[in-house]
């Protein structure tokens, strides 16, 4: 029987002109809420190249001065998932945001202090953590 492992994923907060990138989810698990450009750490690949890698595939952005935050375990028992994400920030480099059609319908840019809602579950881990990405 083959063993199931946790899985790695890489979520960054992008800032431009003091505001965040968030996106809505289009993806079965997460469905219609505001979630990070991220994705799943591929093997060789360092996190921080994870990150620039999956902003520019999910967002069309690229990003720069790639910094980490923090961790979160996501357990979903119920689901079979279990995953650990690092987060980062980063600051927007170039690039308008335009989704990824089999990740996000659209994406928008909003102050840190007026996020909307529903956000995807992992960014709740994070936001839950009391952590400003900009100090």
């Amino acid at each position: 029987m083959k063993r199931e492992l946790p899985k790695i994923g890489a979520a960054v907060w992008v800032r431009k002109d003091g505001k965040v990138l968030l996106g809505t989810r289009i993806k079965k698990q997460g469905y219609g809420t505001w979630a990070l450009p991220g994705g799943h750490l591929e093997m060789n690949e360092t996190l921080t190249e994870c990150i620039a890698r999956e902003t520019r595939e999910e967002a069309g952005i690229e990003v720069e001065n790639i910094r980490f935050l923090t961790f979160a375990e996501d357990i979903h028992k119920e689901q079979g998932l279990h995953y650990v994400t690092f987060f980062y920030a980063a600051d927007w480099k170039s690039g308008e945001p335009v989704p990824q059609p089999e990740e996000f319908s659209d994406f928008e840019w909003f102050e840190w202090d007026k996020l909307p809602e529903p956000i995807f579950r992992p960014a709740r881990l994070f936001l839950n953590q009391g952590i400003n990405p900009f100090p």
